[in-house]
């Protein structure tokens, strides 16, 4: 038997204006070979994309790979080193990093970091020391905070209390959790950033977190390559489908999507200053 080709939204159709803002993004990963970059960013300009923040993990994926945007003003950066590689984390790499926001302008905050206790690369006293340290740096730098946290969020709000975190701009990225860690993160003046996942049918605690939050709070991202929304899911995620994410946002809010589509991108312009 057949099985019938399914049918995939072109995000253009959604018909969003410009002034939405992909907020996470990892672009220069070896999903996408460097001249897909381009494109990829063309696709998103048509659906109304006017930014995006590329996270680059680490210092040498920085200096690898920034000039595959160096003709792409819309790009902003994310660098931090992820708590799956902090087992791994060089001497020089904060060195590396602060040199790097020293320098470079469109470094606008440090991330994605924090713990992972999913994955077993490192250890989580390893996770946590690394976290702190970085954590350190942003506080020298006086930059926001983009933060990574799965299967550790009571060790990660623990860490950001005792660092003196509440308060300071701090997006809790990727946000899969409840009403309990919603109201743990909005309690301490933070943001979240909503990402695909919350399409999936199966998600209803998400879904319900989602539809009580307060619109100035919240960003939108893709996290691409990764977790594509309806009805891409199972495909590379690329920032033009951050639209879908929008649409169910709205929908969740009882909202005009154009209207959760510019006022999560205000929030972004306004959270890394772009």
């Amino acid at each position: 038997m057949s099985r019938k080709k399914r049918e995939r939204q072109d995000p253009v159709t959604l018909g969003l204006p410009a002034g939405g803002v992909e907020s996470h993004a990892h672009l220069d990963v070896e999903e996408f070979a460097p001249e897909e970059i381009g494109p990829a960013l063309d696709r998103a300009a048509a659906a109304g994309v006017s930014a995006v923040g590329n996270v680059f993990l680490g210092p040498a994926a920085y200096l690898a790979h920034r000039d595959y945007f160096k003709d792409r003003p819309e790009v902003f950066y994310i660098l931090g080193v992820h708590p799956c590689d902090a087992a791994t984390m060089a001497a020089d790499d904060l060195p590396a990093m602060a040199a790097a926001f020293r320098d470079e302008a469109r470094l606008r905050a440090v991330g994605e970091i924090g713990l992972d206790y999913y994955w077993d690369a490192s250890t989580s006293a390893t996770q946590q020391r690394v976290f702190r340290e970085q954590l350190e740096l942003a506080k020298g730098l006086d930059v926001p905070v983009v933060i990574h946290s799965r299967n550790a969020e009571g060790d990660t709000l623990a860490i950001l209390d005792d660092m003196g975190f509440r308060d300071r701009p701090l997006v809790w990225h990727c946000f899969g959790g409840g009403a309990w860690l919603a109201g743990e993160v909005f309690s301490r003046g933070w943001l979240a950033s909503i990402p695909g996942p919350v399409t999936y049918a199966k998600n209803t605690d998400l879904a319900e977190a989602v539809a009580a939050m307060d619109l100035s709070r919240i960003l939108l991202e893709t996290d691409t390559p990764y977790l594509a929304p309806e009805p891409w899911r199972g495909k590379r995620n690329e920032p033009a489908l951050i639209v879908f994410t929008a649409q169910r946002v709205a929908a969740l809010m009882e909202r005009d999507p154009a209207e959760v589509w510019l006022a999560t991108g205000a929030n972004a312009r306004r959270f890394f200053g772009i």
